[in-house]
């Protein structure tokens, strides 16, 4: 299908590129975007919308189930890093759900998510937050809601999914919602009322009880496109209160284990680094882009900045190296700094594997990292037991498909070394970022050389969380390093 799409963020450009070469309408364009592109783009509203995630490490898309299923099979073919999901809480979806905790600013809420048509088993379950401000009643821990997704948060983040007990319909230019008149989010007067008066002309009214707030864009808009996205915020007003009937603190007995209205579908892809570098080639098709754009950009924002600042300086030589020494020595890490190790997995979730202290950079893009450890358990697939005054010592090594961790006991004995191979990892400022493909190969203390886990990666693929092209590459990575050690 061609989808209408609306882009925010920082792979704006390069999506935007992409989407138009596959046959795809982008919408509402931001300014930037406008004078970049020799094209012209529409106001009308979107099929889909595409915004970076909060950690700049991938996107969210949303909006009309086809067209999500259509941009996110294209996102994903970006680069064989790339790693997506079915969001189960996307904006505007309707759920029942009980309060499982209490804070000091809103609840915490289980949510009824599951189902096939979400990509999870029915019955499973999501956490979301509620603020009190959000429901017009006390809520106590083991009272049932409904509630509708007002902000959604990528599979990998930490924090939960915003809910309100009040319905909202529409989005792109214009939304509804509880009350009653027009309200256009402009600080220009003038032009509020002008927008306020071509509604009357339109011959739509919102449904009773509801009011029409349009999206300051909605200014720039034609007729026909305000119009159109009226037309659809009414329809799906309609069809929510007619689904949801009252929200709020429910009956137990009126709970649902499955979403009371899906109105919008979601997906969430986590671009690798591999993926940053080709969508680099697609903004470079636009304007003037460094090599590793996008790879400095989803390091941190003051990172993001310099990246602007220098692109507007000079002419970036498009067959240069990516200069990381400089971006690290820069922004960071450096020698006595704090570095997470982020262990992304395919299924979704994110393991922090601890932080540690950088005590080696070098030129080659290598970083060494310490960490203590405490007693108990024992290592991975080393069958031995962690100790008090273990060392773990990891380098890292920027855009290699794998690296080392070599455990040693308190007065420097080896005990092991671990060899994880996962997504080219990305070392920020902050934090070593990759995802983990399961399959590893370990050499314990005498030598002997092991390769573990491809039993877990055939049931990661089989389960449709790893792609099998990225799958082929971690068999032969492990195969390469078994060779090797």
């Amino acid at each position: 299908m061609n989808a209408r799409v609306r882009v925010r963020g920082i792979y704006a450009t390069a999506l935007t590129r992409l989407l138009l070469d596959a046959g795809h309408t982008v919408v509402d364009a931001s300014p930037p975007i406008r004078r970049r592109f020799d094209e012209s783009f529409p106001s009308t509203p979107p099929d889909a919308t595409v915004a970076t995630t909060e950690d700049r490490l991938g996107v969210g898309v949303s909006g009309d189930p086809d067209a999500v299923a259509t941009v996110r099979d294209l996102l994903a073919g970006v680069g064989i890093d790339a790693v997506q999901w079915t969001d189960p809480t996307p904006p505007g979806t309707v759920l029942d759900g009980e309060v499982t905790d209490t804070l000091g600013g809103g609840a915490v809420v289980s949510l009824a998510a599951g189902g096939d048509e979400n990509g999870a088993p029915p019955g499973e379950r999501v956490e979301g937050y509620l603020p009190y401000g959000d429901v017009d009643a006390r809520i106590e821990e083991g009272d049932h809601v409904r509630v509708q997704v007002r902000e959604t948060v990528a599979t990998w983040e930490s924090h939960r999914p915003e809910l309100d007990a009040t319905l909202r319909a529409g989005g792109g230019i214009v939304t509804l919602e509880p009350g009653s008149g027009i309200r256009v989010d402009t600080r220009d007067d003038e032009a509020a009322r002008e927008l306020a008066g071509m509604t009357d002309l339109l011959g739509l009214e919102a449904p009773n009880g509801w009011r029409t707030v349009w999206r300051a864009s909605a200014v720039d808009a034609d007729m026909e496109a305000l119009e159109a996205g009226l037309e659809r915020a009414v329809d799906s007003a309609e069809r929510l209160a007619e689904a949801v009937g009252e929200t709020g603190v429910i009956d137990a007995a009126d709970a649902s284990d499955s979403p009371v209205a899906e109105p919008t579908a979601g997906a969430w892809i986590r671009f690798g680094r591999e993926c940053r570098f080709a969508l680099d080639d697609h903004r470079r098709a636009v304007t003037a882009t460094m090599p590793g754009h996008h790879r400095v950009k989803a390091g941190s924002a003051d990172a993001s900045a310099g990246v602007d600042l220098a692109e507007a300086l000079c002419e970036p030589d498009p067959d240069a190296a990516f200069p990381f020494e400089t971006v690290r020595a820069v922004f960071g890490p450096a020698e006595g700094d704090s570095l997470r190790i982020e262990h992304g997995k395919p299924d979704g979730r994110l393991i922090t594997l601890g932080e540690g202290e950088v005590t080696a950079v070098d030129d080659e893009g290598s970083v060494t990292v310490r960490r203590s450890m405490t007693a108990g358990g024992s290592y991975d697939a080393l069958d031995i037991p962690r100790e008090s005054g273990d060392v773990a010592v990891t380098k890292l090594k920027e855009g290699r498909w794998w690296y080392p961790t070599t455990y040693r006991t308190s007065d420097g004995a080896v005990k092991g070394t671990y060899v994880n191979v996962c997504t080219p990892v990305e070392v920020f400022p902050d934090a070593a970022s990759y995802v983990d493909l399961h399959v590893d190969v370990v050499k314990h203390a005498d030598g002997t050389v092991e390769r573990v886990d491809d039993d877990v990666l055939d049931e990661s693929v089989a389960d449709g969380d790893t792609p099998e092209p990225l799958a082929e590459k971690a068999r032969s990575v492990a195969s390469a390093l078994e060779n090797a050690l």
